[in-house]
């Protein structure tokens, strides 16, 4: 079983060394930082998958180092703790990138739910994640995605129905984000003969773009560039 690393930013030592000493025993692996500076340097040199901050330490309080942690594009969930429990610090807390928050005194067993819990759901998102990337069959843009392998087209997760002509069109293009390609050129990749006659390309533009787009008359995926083809616009 895959081990999590769980850092803990925190100023007061003995609720740092508390929260250490029931993680190890779940079997997680722990770091420590006593504050937002220690713990944006830890981040950058290890590997983290769960980070639990305190909001109010030296140096650099949480929320800062919350901002700056999702700035430089980590992904971990973070789970905040305040000894305050205003309404303003959760809010501040989650609107930064946060994705929980606790408030002191909080029990041990809460705490490692919402650990646990969150834990379970990055797993999930890291698994996603590492299919899609091994599989190179599939194509996302935005919220379209191909699959070359199943032959399926979905848009925000909803499957979408094309011929098979409409499925190579849009296969083309989304191979090729942002290219710009011809009707002729539509036509010969996709028909494997010469173009004579390409106003079947327009159509059957038309047709996939009212099952991919919300406004098909205010296109955010199938594009054309007039006087010269059609693209899929790049996320």
């Amino acid at each position: 079983m895959e081990t999590f690393h769980i850092l803990i930013v925190e100023d007061d030592k003995e609720i740092r060394e508390g929260i250490e000493i029931y993680l190890k025993n779940q079997g997680y692996l722990v770091s420590q930082a006593g504050d937002g500076m220690e713990g944006l340097e830890k981040i950058e040199k290890e590997e983290f998958h769960l980070a639990i901050v305190d909001i109010m330490m030296p140096r650099m309080d949480g929320i800062t180092m919350m901002m700056k942690v999702r700035e430089k594009g980590y992904d971990f969930p973070v789970i905040m703790l305040s000894a305050k429990s205003e309404e303003v610090d959760k809010i501040m807390g989650l609107n930064m990138g946060a994705d929980d928050y606790v408030t002191k005194p909080f029990t041990t067993m809460e705490l490692l739910a919402r650990v646990n819990s969150h834990l379970r759901r990055y797993r999930k998102y890291l698994d996603a994640m590492g299919e899609k990337q091994n599989n190179d069959k599939i194509y996302v843009i935005g919220g379209l995605e191909l699959n070359e392998e199943t032959v399926e087209v979905t848009v925000d997760g909803n499957p979408v129905k094309t011929t098979p002509l409409e499925f190579k069109i849009l296969q083309l293009l989304m191979k090729n984000p942002g290219r710009v390609f011809s009707a002729e050129e539509i036509y010969e990749r996709v028909w494997n003969e010469q173009a004579i006659n390409t106003d079947t390309i327009m159509v059957h533009v038309r047709k996939i773009r009212e099952k991919i787009e919300i406004n098909p008359k205010e296109p955010k995926y199938l594009k054309v560039v007039w006087g010269v083809g059609y693209k899929i616009e790049k996320q």
